[in-house]
């Protein structure tokens, strides 16, 4: 299938609707709101289901109900929107249920702007809403990536029973770039005997009320969660093998990251990138390997927040070697010449 050129909004939704997803519930908020305009033209054709909820609330509460039915089901939305569904995602987390959920983040806190940003990094992979869970945080680079990244998405969600979150900043929805969206993708196929088909007497419930029963569900979520951490974690590195310098950064500030690394190269600097895929499971693995090595004597982590991941970038390379941050934030974008003055300034 040839490529064709998609804005980041629209391949995601179609990407969606060729992984089987017939559900879609959402609510309207910039810079997201392509995809609830494509799924409500696309999903008729396909025998989906389009639906604009009343609020972010109801939407989330309909996506924990198509999903307890097995259904593939998604929403979509960006920052305050997100915050909105946050009750709703710790039920679904609870009950186990499998959904994809889209975040396009714009700059905050409050209403913000409507610009790009990455300050949602700690709600996406803390929590966010109440209680021991976690959710599988992905952050496409590109539009590309996010078509592949969305497939995926609901196949992980089915095979591990749990929501998982595509995490793109605002850019990534709005860019428009060439991708292939494969129209004879085949779903992993998952035992759904445990959905609420009608078929006979099922539950699905997040509400434990004796505690040594909701402390027996929490530690099986906890291995579950521990399996996903050895099989699901992923990332890309680049020129990283001789780097003295490396860069962590996602998303569409990797991309801006490698072309400051090409700068920093042309002068002599020997700079490589970590990009996490996954946020996660974090990938620790390369950031602890990169810090033991002797080669290496800084890290620099690049966000377009006030600095959220850098946390986890300091707990992987475990005080072994400094972690720097230069950050923007507000929808503000790093430009590669700053980043790039800002990576020299480090290394003197």
């Amino acid at each position: 299938m040839a490529k064709k050129l998609y804005k980041g909004n629209e391949a995601v939704a179609e990407a969606a609707i060729q992984a089987g997803c017939r559900y879609f519930f959402g609510y309207p908020i910039t810079p997201q709101n392509e995809i609830p305009e494509y799924m409500a033209r696309r999903m008729p054709k396909v025998g989906g289901t389009f639906l604009q909820a009343e609020s972010e609330v109801a939407a989330i509460n309909m996506v924990y109900g198509a999903g307890g039915s097995g259904a593939r089901v998604m929403t979509s939305s960006s920052s305050p929107g997100v915050s909105l569904k946050q009750e709703g995602i710790s039920y679904i987390a609870g009950a186990e249920v499998p959904c994809v959920i889209v975040n396009m983040v714009r700059g905050g806190p409050g209403l913000g702007s409507i610009q790009p940003a990455q300050s949602d990094y700690f709600q996406a992979t803390k929590g966010g809403g109440h209680g021991d869970y976690h959710l599988v945080v992905y952050a496409p680079g590109g539009i590309q990536e996010a078509v592949d990244l969305t497939m995926k998405a609901f196949d992980t969600a089915d095979l591990y029973r749990m929501p998982v979150m595509i995490l793109g900043d605002g850019m990534i929805g709005q860019m428009m770039e060439p991708a292939e969206i494969p129209e004879d993708y085949q779903p992993i196929v998952t035992d759904k005997s445990w959905a609420t088909t009608g078929g006979g007497r099922r539950v699905i419930n997040s509400l434990y009320i004796q505690p040594d029963e909701l402390e027996r569900v929490n530690l099986r979520l906890q291995k579950k969660y521990a399996l996903i951490k050895e099989k699901e974690t992923m990332y890309d590195e680049y020129l990283t093998e001789d780097a003295e310098l490396i860069f962590a950064a996602y998303g569409t500030t990797a991309r801006i990251c490698q072309s400051a690394i090409n700068m920093l190269r042309a002068d002599g600097v020997k700079a490589g990138l970590i990009r996490p895929i996954t946020l996660w499971p974090f990938p620790d693995a390369p950031f602890a390997a990169a810090a033991a090595r002797d080669g290496v004597k800084k890290f620099l982590t690049v966000e377009m927040s006030c600095g959220q991941m850098i946390e986890d970038v300091k707990l992987s390379v475990g005080g072994r070697k400094e972690v720097a941050f230069y950050g923007r934030t507000g929808g503000m974008i790093p430009m590669p010449r700053d980043v790039y003055h800002y990576a020299l300034s480090v290394m003197r």
